[in-house]
């Protein structure tokens, strides 16, 4: 009777464990939540992840060296073409400059004067002649001695003389009209190097100096980028970059702002791969920049490539591939199933399918599943 009591106590307890198994542990594992494809339109975009870049980022270096007198912007600050960036010191050059133009003066003040006494002796030329051409008639009359046409004579070749002197005179003081203002305007082009100025409409990235400090020539004081040409320069699988096209529209992401999507549109596709990477290099520019805007910030881009009306979708998580073919598992009749499909275009959150029924009944996995298998019971 005791042995038949232990049994019967056994078998309760294995009963008990059995049914707590079947619906605290099978139950759960074999039951799976299903959803149902849709129909709807789909466009297909390729992943791309970069940094904000810029076709056109300008170094503006120091024709010449010196010390820095005063710099007059800074990083994160908009500049006009033409706005003063910064000074150095020109150390003697301005009063050399002057000494310069001084010159140029006296010369122009001499050129005057002797252009002047050149109209008088031109005056006294024309009375010179005029005695001298009397006392030659006379002479020849007999009615004027040798010695006064002499004089006459005389007078002449002096005023003629002293013309050519002060002609040679005016050209010396046009030579050195042009020699002086030839320095001037080589002081003037020297003395302009010691100002910087902006080429272009921009955004100052990088201040590389500071005031007090003396430049070399040639070294970069600031760093501007032209805000027209900022762009994402994105990175993409070597595999997936053969259907992006120049003019196709995207989206961005930029790190500092996870939940903005900005537009762009693809500008340029570098022609040379990474032949380390196997990717390519396309750069999306932004349709409407964001100010302020960071260079080097991390961005993601969604490149659309093609646009699909009214197909069967279904989300990427529930397709899986078997021997490189792709399938979905369904719930038939409570068997698992797993429908082969023919993809025809996926995005990051979507996939679009052929011989999928609009009607079927997708089995969603989880971790708390237990693993599919063809012809499973599942509940």
């Amino acid at each position: 009777m005791k042995s038949i009591i232990k049994y019967l106590i056994i078998l309760a307890i294995f009963v008990v464990v059995g049914f707590v198994f079947y619906n605290k542990v099978y139950i759960p594992k074999t039951t799976y939540d299903t959803l149902s494809p849709t129909r709807g339109n789909i466009d297909v975009e390729i992943f791309g992840i970069g940094n904000v870049g810029a076709k056109n980022i300008y170094s503006i270096n120091a024709q010449t060296g010196g010390k820095i007198l005063k710099l007059f912007t800074d990083e994160g600050e908009w500049v006009k073409k033409g706005d003063l960036l910064a000074s150095i010191d020109s150390v003697e050059l301005p009063q050399l400059l002057q000494e310069s133009k001084i010159s140029v003066t006296k010369a122009k003040s001499e050129l005057i004067a002797s252009q002047k006494e050149l109209d008088s002796l031109d005056a006294q030329k024309v009375l010179a002649k005029l005695t001298y051409d009397r006392y030659n008639k006379l002479k020849k009359q007999s009615f004027a001695s040798q010695s006064e046409y002499d004089k006459a004579k005389a007078d002449l070749d002096v005023v003629e003389a002293q013309m050519k002197v002060t002609q040679a005179r005016i050209k010396s003081a046009q030579l050195e009209i042009t020699r002086s203002q030839k320095g001037v305007e080589s002081l003037e082009v020297k003395l302009s190097r010691f100002k910087v100025y902006s080429p272009v409409d921009g955004y100052v990235i990088v201040k590389s100096v500071e005031e007090a400090q003396t430049l070399t020539p040639s070294q970069t004081i600031f760093e501007i980028v032209d805000p027209k040409t900022v762009w994402i320069k994105a990175y993409i699988d070597e595999k997936l970059s053969g259907s992006i096209k120049v003019g196709y529209s995207a989206k961005i992401t930029l790190r500092s702002q996870r939940d903005v999507k900005y537009k762009g549109v693809v500008k340029r596709i570098v022609a040379k791969s990474d032949s380390v990477t196997q990717e390519r290099e396309v750069d999306v520019a932004f349709e409407e920049l964001p100010i302020p805007f960071y260079i080097e910030e991390q961005a993601e881009v969604l490149i659309a490539t093609q646009h699909l009306d009214s197909v069967v979708k279904v989300p990427s998580s529930v397709v899986v591939y078997k021997n490189a073919q792709a399938c979905i598992w369904l719930n038939n009749d409570f068997k698992a199933h797993c429908q082969k499909v023919e993809v025809i275009a996926k995005t990051q959150e979507e996939i679009a399918v052929k011989n999928l029924d609009i009607n079927s009944k997708i089995i969603i996995t989880n971790a708390k599943n237990k693993p599919l298998s063809e012809g499973m019971s599942i509940h």
